[in-house]
C-alpha cells in the first residue's frame, strides 16, 4: 500500500468566542494518497475551509494530528513550520483579494522560488515563465498587475503561484466559486491536468456536488464540525448511506422537471445550528426526519459501509429501520412522510 500524502486524525479547531467555546472543527480524521483528489463537501458554516487552513496551520488546532509525507505537522513548532510550507500550498476561494495588488504576476510567482529555492534569477525567470504558460497565459503577462486580469486569469496565476515549489499537498478552497459557468470548466480542467503532471495530492472543499463529484476519486461530507459519511464518490452520490449526504444531494438543481422531486428524496428543514450549543447526541438529529431516541443520547460512530467508505448514523445499527437494506430503498419507502405538506 502506498503511504498517504496525507492522513488527518482527530482533528478539533476550536475558537473563544465571548466566554464559550465555538467547536468548528470536532474530531476530523481522513487520508489523502498521492496524486488523489478528496472532495469536502457541505453546507456553509460546516467547517470545510477551516479544516484546510488548520491543515496548514494558518489557524491552530486545538488538538490532533496532522501528518504530511510521514512528518507531523501539529508537532511542530510555529518557526519549524515554514520550511515545510513548500511542501503544502493553498489556492484562496477569491481571485480578487488572493494576489498582491502592488506586485507583479512575475514578482507573485518568482516570490515561493525566492523564499523556498536557492536559484539564480535567470532560472527564476525562466520557471516563472514556464509557470505561465502551463496554466494557459503567455510570458508577457508577468509584467502586469493582477487589477489587469479576469477572474478566470487571476485563478490561473493564483493556481500557477501554489504549483511553483511542487507541492506534496494542495488544498484547494472553493477555487471556482467566483467564477462564470464557462470558466469554471478551464479552471477545473486546468487543475486536473496539473495534477496529472505533478502528482500533488488535492482536498478540493466546494458546496458545489456536481463539481465535486467531477474532480474527486473520494468525497468526505461535513456536518457542523464533523464528518457524517465519506468513501468512494460513485457509492457516495448514487448511494448514499446518510440522511444529510441524501438531502444534499436531493437538493441539486435537475434541468428536466419530469425528474425532479423524485422518490425518496429528503428536503431539509430548519437552520443549521450554532457551534456554540450543538445538539446533544448525533448534530443532525434536529434536522433528520428519521430521528430516533438514541440519537438524542449518543453520538454515532463511523462504521463500514458496503460499496466503500464509511457513515456515522444510528440508522445503520439501532432498531429496524434499515435493517441492512440500502438508505434509497428506505427513503422511497417513507417518501410520503419525507415530503413537506
Amino acid at each position: 500500500m502506498t503511504e498517504p500524502c496525507l492522513r488527518v486524525a482527530d482533528l478539533h479547531v476550536t475558537f473563544r468566542v465571548g466566554h464559550r467555546n465555538l467547536h468548528a472543527v470536532s474530531g476530523v480524521s481522513f487520508e489523502i494518497a498521492p496524486g488523489e483528489t478528496l472532495g469536502l463537501v457541505g453546507e456553509s458554516g460546516s467547517g470545510k475551509s477551516t479544516t484546510g487552513l488548520a491543515l496548514l496551520r494558518l489557524i491552530e488546532p486545538a488538538s490532533g494530528r496532522v501528518h504530511l509525507s510521514g512528518t507531523d505537522v501539529t508537532a511542530l513548532r510555529r518557526r519549524d513550520v515554514r520550511p515545510l510550507r513548500r511542501r503544502m500550498q493553498m489556492v484562496f476561494q477569491d481571485p480578487y483579494s488572493s494576489l498582491n495588488p502592488s506586485m507583479t504576476i512575475g514578482h507573485l510567482l518568482e516570490e515561493p522560488l525566492i523564499v523556498h529555492a536557492t536559484l539564480p534569477a535567470a532560472e527564476r525567470r525562466a520557471q516563472v515563465t514556464a509557470a505561465l504558460e502551463a496554466v494557459g497565459l503567455s510570458a508577457t503577462h508577468a509584467a502586469r498587475y493582477p487589477h489587469e486580469f479576469s477572474g478566470g486569469q487571476r485563478q490561473r496565476v493564483a493556481i500557477a503561484r501554489a504549483m511553483m515549489v511542487r507541492p506534496d499537498l494542495v488544498v484547494l478552497d472553493e477555487p471556482v466559486s467566483a467564477l462564470d459557468v464557462s470558466t469554471q470548466s478551464q479552471i477545473l480542467n486546468l487543475l486536473r491536468r496539473i495534477q496529472k503532471d505533478s502528482g500533488s495530492a488535492f482536498l478540493f472543499i466546494a458546496h458545489d456536488l456536481a463539481v465535486v463529484r467531477l474532480m474527486s476519486a473520494r468525497v468526505a461530507v461535513m456536518y457542523l464540525g464533523e464528518i457524517v459519511e465519506q468513501g468512494p464518490s460513485a457509492r457516495v452520490y448514487d448511494a448514499p448511506a446518510h440522511p444529510y449526504t441524501a438531502a444534499l444531494i436531493s437538493a441539486v438543481p435537475v434541468p428536466d422537471p419530469a425528474r425532479a422531486h423524485l422518490p425518496g428524496e429528503i428536503i431539509l428543514r430548519g437552520d443549521l445550528p450554532s457551534p456554540l450549543d450543538p445538539p446533544s447526541g448525533c448534530r443532525f438529529r434536529t434536522r433528520c426526519p428519521f430521528a430516533m431516541p438514541v440519537c438524542t443520547e449518543i453520538p454515532p460512530v463511523p462504521i463500514a459501509v458496503e460499496g466503500g467508505g464509511t457513515t456515522s448514523c444510528h440508522l445503520h445499527q439501532h432498531g429496524p429501520r434499515l435493517a441492512g437494506r440500502p438508505l434509497g430503498t428506505f427513503l422511497r419507502e417513507h417518501q410520503a412522510a419525507l415530503t413537506p405538506a
